[in-house]
């Protein structure tokens, strides 16, 4: 079976399970907080374009959303043999991972190509346009991944602002440091590019999404790609 018709999974019990009982640990431990959540269309495929601090983003977003959010997963947490292998292909295929293969060459595309799969099926998915955590703060150029996506699918794009969470320790905030948040802005409109070369239409549409993002964070940009991305597409 081809990967176009392997069936995407989709997040079950273990998923809510988590949502139910992370959002309100997050508040207590961390007095994390969210707006903005109505902006997400409750029907239809919506594409969420987040900056990107740290790790507990890919936690963060799925909690504080309102439908359920997929990300793209690395294909080997999928195919691990013994009992730890299937352990955790339990686990992240009951949340709704998607395993992608990340070859040399390949990782941009498959990313590209599952994410729009996500998108047709009227799915949530998630993606940081940065391609990776920014190490200090600053928010670099978006790929163009995330432009494509919307463009091709007719996604509702829906940009979103997290605050605070590079500061995140494992066993709740520390003295001083800000509160984490996830800030959903107003979906973006992007009807205007129809019909404008496919190059253009994907370079001002990435252009918007960042601008959005910057608005949602105030973090300072940055005039540069993120030279620790290795995702050149998502």
């Amino acid at each position: 079976m081809s990967e176009a018709e392997t069936p995407i999974p989709r997040p079950g019990a273990v998923y809510f399970v988590g949502r139910a009982v992370l959002r309100p640990l997050f508040t207590a431990l961390y007095g994390a907080r969210t707006s903005g959540r109505e902006h997400v269309p409750p029907t239809g495929a919506v594409l969420l374009v987040a900056n990107h601090l740290s790790g507990w983003d890919t936690v963060l977003i799925p909690t504080a959303a309102s439908r359920p959010v997929q990300f793209l997963t690395k294909s080997s947490l999928f195919t691990r043999p013994g009992p730890l292998g299937r352990v955790l292909r339990w686990f992240f295929t009951s949340i709704g991972g998607v395993p992608v293969l990340r070859t040399a060459g390949q990782a941009a595309q498959a990313a590209l190509d599952s994410g729009a799969r996500i998108l047709r099926a009227g799915s949530v998915f998630a993606v940081f346009p940065e391609g990776s955590r920014s190490r200090d703060g600053r928010l670099y150029q978006g790929r163009s991944g995330a432009g494509w996506m919307a463009l091709e699918t007719g996604a509702t794009v829906v940009p979103v602002g997290v605050v605070g969470t590079a500061d995140m320790a494992l066993f709740g905030p520390l003295r001083g440091r800000p509160r984490p948040e996830v800030r959903f802005g107003a979906p973006l409109d992007l009807s205007d590019l129809e019909g404008m070369p496919r190059g253009a239409a994907r370079r001002i549409a990435t252009e918007r999404i960042m601008a959005a993002i910057a608005a949602l964070t105030s973090q300072e940009r940055a005039d540069e790609v993120n030279g620790s991305s290795r995702d050149a597409g998502a």
